[in-house]
């Protein structure tokens, strides 16, 4: 079987999690009987498919099954091609209008319109798969017309070996020293920003946000605020050059954010061993169990009260990194490529019910 794995915009998005959730599907398929193309233009650039119109052989490369993990023009043009071609369809839903809020200046104007289209859009597909029970329901709730299955994004283990090795080079590079709290990806505000700089302000540990920020005109006031001026125990990196040094420099994993439809990054901290503190929104329960592998938090008090727990007490956090890290073996990248494998297939054949 050949199947487009298509992640549109994969150049701009390389940084995001919805790239790193692509990719990892491409490894977990790896192993499998499906050859994965991504791109689904005829030929290697925009020349071989001008070429392949002139002849009249279309737009397209040949696939069995199309699968797209973004919604914009490009994404809307295979699924338009599947539907003439009678291809199976699959919709991957990373994107949803509430963990949309929060990312950029203004886009809370685009909230009602974003739905609408992504009830559209979601619509068109023979399947959507979810990351998790918690976004099922939300596109339920759109309603969407196509049928959802669940799929966790899984994680890749094997991007995160030898992270230890990193601990000492990263926190000599960034000047850390003591308990380091910090979380890993882009600076949002619905990741949680303001709550991180403010859980600084009221501890006494050195806070980072191991990742890529824009102050440019798109960003939000929350994000130029922050980073501009943050609070003397805060530093914001910037891109680093392995994500292995971010989890390996940090020993308290902080994700405060607003609403996720998986945390991808929750589960690559997991699989790194730290201990976790976590928004206590419905995603996380439905994976993680509060003081099990985790400690979940709705209020500042309550995180700064898990912080000061864990930085007191070293053997909660192995504990807690311990059973962290069986969690993430669950989501390990041989399950997603055996599942999607089988999804692929029955769409093929017709079997999936």
């Amino acid at each position: 079987m050949r199947a487009l794995n298509y992640l549109e915009l994969a150049g701009p998005l390389e940084r995001s999690g919805i790239a790193t959730a692509a990719r990892q599907q491409h490894a977990a398929l790896a192993p499998t009987d499906v050859e994965v193309v991504t791109r689904p233009w005829a030929g290697d650039d925009p020349l071989d498919t001008a070429v392949s119109i002139a002849r009249g052989d279309g737009a397209f490369a040949d696939f069995d099954l199309a699968h797209c993990h973004l919604f914009g023009p490009g994404s809307v043009a295979v699924a338009r091609h599947a539907r003439r071609t009678d291809t199976p369809l699959v919709l991957h839903a990373h994107t949803l209008r509430e963990n949309t809020m929060g990312s950029w200046r203004g886009v809370e104007l685009l909230a009602d319109p974003l739905e609408r289209y992504l009830r559209w859009f979601y619509s068109l597909a023979d399947l959507v798969i979810s990351p998790s029970a918690y976004a099922k329901r939300r596109l339920e709730s759109y309603p969407i017309d196509a049928p959802i299955e669940v799929l966790t994004n899984g994680v890749d283990l094997d991007s995160l070996a030898g992270v230890e090795e990193y601990r000492e080079p990263y926190r000599e590079r960034f000047d850390l020293e003591g308990t380091v709290v910090f979380t890993v990806g882009n600076v949002f505000e619905r990741k949680g920003l303001t709550t991180f700089c403010e859980l600084a302000q009221r501890t006494d540990y050195e806070f980072v946000w191991f990742g890529p920020y824009d102050t440019g005109p798109h960003a939000s006031e929350e994000v130029k605020r922050w980073v501009n001026d943050p609070p003397a125990s805060v530093t914001f990196t910037g891109w680093v050059d392995d994500k292995r040094g971010a989890f390996g420099a940090g020993d308290v994993f902080c994700f405060p954010t607003k609403s996720e439809t998986q945390g991808l990054v929750a589960l690559e901290a997991m699989a790194c061993g730290k201990a976790c503190v976590l928004s206590d929104l419905p995603v996380f329960r439905e994976y993680f169990t509060d003081g099990e592998d985790c400690l979940l938090c709705e209020t500042e008090t309550e995180y700064v009260e898990a912080i000061e727990r864990l930085a007191a007490d070293p053997g909660l956090r192995d504990e807690l990194g311990a059973n962290a890290r069986e969690t993430a073996r669950e989501h390990s990248l041989d399950r997603v490529g055996e599942e999607l494998a089988d999804i692929y297939r029955d769409l093929v054949e017709g079997t999936r019910s």
